[in-house]
């Protein structure tokens, strides 16, 4: 609903630091007020209009572009003004003061953003799109953002609740029934109806899970004794020397990681400290984080030397891997095997960190170990929130299966199924959630 009363806020729109442009949002009801103190008029709607921005003694802070979109056709919902100028940051400190004493308050983090959720412009998923699209490191992240910000994640979970909906409303009427008087094609239809639910909430789970590798990345561990390349293999992967390499055993002493991208997924990797016994008190502190490194990993890769094989030290170090957390064996040094071909575990890769051989399948071997999927229609950008709330509305759907008979807590199942994909779009969400995930947007948006 749009709000036809508001306090007028303001904020820099642009990134911090000398631009050539500069952009100043201001949102509110006292839109009018503010244009013709510093432009002498309100603007013509969604025209561009040129000229001088004053202080308060009529006297020019900067000159160039003003925009007026009266709400709700704007992006807030509300009557919106830009003042586009230059963007040296003294410049926009004194626009933006201007606008501030104009009884205009500073805008919150996110705020522009809350506002047009308030007002129904977007939903709590594509609001949060925007954040995710500003964020994203990789092309395809920003792909999936945008796919959230059009509506796609969105519709998909409208979808799922409209089928909800009318399930729920085939089974209260079943409700009002005898046992006996209801019909064997009303339970077919509900058992259909449940069916496709189930399918379809399974399918945006797995893109959901998808869309969240692309906005957080996954963090993946270089394992090993010393001197068996983990610190080449960093380089290797990254393109760059960004881990001394030495023949001195233990060299790294600390762990060293560095961000990629395979295929547009965002990897943290993080070479550690070589795995063995000394008397070195650092040395030995860069192997207690090595472990705790370990702990936080999504995946593992220990590396081995492919000359000397799986020895007993390695498998100590494997044995000490967490339980649920996957794991690769990368024999490295296939360059010094000559013809010899090493006879390889399901859960095993051979690779030359030094020439390059087997980076490629390496590369691959860790998307799918990661869970990452290729799909052709392309992910939507997820948060945890968003996991979660679709967990929890699948464990209520399995509940639903497992009281099929007793109708009243089938009903009760279905409903809670409903308002956890509610959550999602924002339909019911405390206002500790919504304080939370708009603080965490940048100012200006």
């Amino acid at each position: 609903m749009f709000q036809q009363k508001s306090d007028t806020i303001a904020a820099v729109a642009t990134a911090q630091g000398r631009g050539g442009v500069g952009v100043v949002r201001i949102s509110g009801s006292g839109i009018a007020a503010v244009a013709n103190a510093v432009l002498g008029k309100l603007p013509v709607p969604r025209h561009a209009t040129f000229g001088d921005f004053l202080d308060e003694n009529g006297e020019a802070i900067d000159q160039g572009i003003a925009l007026y979109f009266p709400g709700p056709h704007s992006y807030t919902g509300e009557d919106v003004l830009e003042l586009q100028g230059h963007g040296g940051t003294a410049i926009l400190h004194l626009l933006l003061q201007r606008c501030l004493s104009l009884n205009v308050r500073l805008a919150e983090p996110g705020e522009f953003t809350r506002r047009a959720f308030l007002n129904d412009k977007i939903d709590l998923a594509q609001a949060e799109s925007v954040a995710d699209l500003i964020e994203a490191t990789t092309t395809e992240a920003a792909r999936s953002a945008m796919r959230s910000l059009h509506g796609e994640f969105s519709a998909i979970i409208h979808t799922l609740v409209d089928e909800l909906i009318t399930l729920r409303m085939l089974v209260e009427a079943m409700l009002d029934f005898p046992e006996e008087d209801i019909e064997v094609v009303d339970t077919t239809l509900r058992d259909q109806l449940l069916h496709n639910i189930q399918i379809k909430l399974q399918q945006t789970l797995l893109s959901a899970k998808q869309g969240s590798l692309l906005r957080e990345g996954a963090h993946i561990a270089l394992v090993g004794r010393p001197n068996v390349g983990k610190s080449s293999l960093l380089n290797r992967l990254s393109g760059e020397e960004v881990a001394l390499v030495s023949d001195v055993p233990g060299t790294t002493r600390d762990v060293i990681r560095q961000a990629i991208q395979i295929r547009g997924v965002p990897l943290h990797i993080m070479d550690t400290a070589g795995l063995r016994s000394s008397e070195d008190e650092v040395e030995n502190m860069g192997m207690a984080r090595t472990h705790q490194t370990l702990q936080r990993a999504d995946l593992i890769l220990l590396l081995l030397d492919g000359s000397a094989g799986l020895s007993v030290k390695d498998e100590e170090i494997l044995a000490s891997f967490p339980a649920d957390i996957p794991h690769l064996l990368v024999y490295n040094k296939a360059d010094l095997l000559g013809e010899k071909n090493l006879a390889l575990r399901s859960d095993a890769i051979s690779i030359s960190a030094k020439t390059g051989t087997g980076i490629e399948e390496l590369r691959e071997r860790m998307l799918k170990l990661i869970g990452w999927q290729n799909q052709e229609s392309g992910a939507f950008i997820a948060r945890e929130r968003h996991l979660k709330a679709l967990n929890l509305a699948q464990s209520h759907l399995i509940n639903a299966t497992e009281v099929l008979n007793h109708p009243e807590l089938f009903a009760e199942e279905l409903r809670l199924t409903q308002h956890e994909l509610n959550c999602i779009t924002g339909k019911f969400t405390a206002d500790n959630l919504l304080g939370e995930i708009f603080s965490r947007f940048c100012i200006g948006k």
